[in-house]
């Protein structure tokens, strides 16, 4: 049995590293924020979804994802201002970018990703300390924002359960460091992290990248037979995070493919991972003008579709 609270603890325990992380560390208040709201970005609709509602979705396996660990949700909707993002990023503690399927340049999402992106950057610049993670192609659009250019390539990757090739960066890792042994263990020789992408940053165009190298430290890679890929990587110098593979499917989604794992050592993996960026989110102070302000952005004022048991996502959030 893995115990979350021993877990928590050593994650807010832990002494984290590089400039900017240290500076917006000594920065803040050391007073965790047991009440974190985290922001989930919407993204428009996939085309040829019968269950679409309105323009955008979240996929309900991100909201439990961070629900799980603590955390109340506030959906971001896309087609918004540029001032409406600002008001939501000073009152929301993290920003969640989940995987999904639009263009990672020119869509809604993006606009809004980059955003956020610039935001969160400029805060932490300040000593406001402000997490981002990104799953699938949240990883691929930070590798984007990044380089400020797409050096995606293709892999065969669309349907496959991985072990990860942890770099000898893993081990000190803020993402890393507090996972127990045997769960890192399990990572790095089982075949538990979920991939469902076509394309991926290859190590190859990241050390060509200066942008990328100087950004990004690499925390495990994969390998399709053909090419090795980043899968798990954090920011130097700054609470970002980003993992190609996909924890929330684990214990959330359903449906009978490969690639798809519901072993112990795989929701443990999940819950690790989320359990981690919740705890850097009660490192933000931010907070909405008022309760009944933050009240009326949660998204518990919104119900979840159940699209069935063989949809790629069980159920989704739909918004306009």
């Amino acid at each position: 049995m893995c115990r979350p609270s021993a877990a928590v603890l050593a994650v807010f325990t832990a002494c984290l590293c590089g400039a900017s992380v240290c500076a917006a560390a000594a920065g803040r208040s050391q007073q965790l924020n047991y009440r974190p709201v985290i922001g989930v970005l919407a993204q428009e609709n996939l085309p040829g979804d019968q269950f679409a509602r309105g323009s955008s979705y979240i996929a309900a396996s991100y909201v439990k994802y961070l629900e799980g660990a603590g955390a109340r949700v506030v959906p971001i909707r896309i087609n918004r201002t540029e001032q409406e993002y600002t008001n939501i990023f000073y009152s929301i503690n993290g920003l969640l970018l989940p995987g999904g399927d639009v263009d990672i340049q020119t869509s809604q999402f993006s606009r809004a990703a980059k955003l956020f992106y610039d935001l969160a950057l400029k805060a932490n610049d300040a000593g406001d300390y402000f997490p981002i993670w990104g799953t699938c192609q949240g990883f691929q659009q930070l590798s984007v924002l990044t380089a400020n250019k797409n050096l995606l390539t293709l892999t065969d990757t669309k349907a496959v359960a991985l072990p990860l090739t942890l770099t000898p960066a893993a081990q000190s890792s803020r993402l890393f460091r507090s996972f127990p042994k045997d769960l890192l263990q399990s990572l790095a020789e089982e075949n538990i992290t979920s991939n469902f992408h076509s394309w991926s940053l290859s190590m190859q165009n990241y050390s060509r990248n200066a942008k990328l190298k100087r950004f990004y430290k690499v925390l495990s890679t994969n390998n399709d037979g053909k090419k090795e890929f980043i899968s798990t990587m954090e920011a130097y110098r700054y609470p970002l995070y980003a993992v190609q593979w996909h924890p929330e499917k684990s214990p959330f989604e359903w449906i009978d493919k490969p690639g798809m794992i519901h072993s112990t050592t795989a929701v443990r993996a999940c819950f690790y991972t989320a359990s981690f960026f919740v705890s850097e989110a009660m490192k933000n102070q931010h907070h909405f003008s008022s309760a009944v302000e933050e009240e009326r952005a949660l998204i518990y004022n919104f119900s979840p579709v159940y699209r069935g048991m063989h949809a790629i996502f069980v159920q989704n959030y739909y918004f306009d």
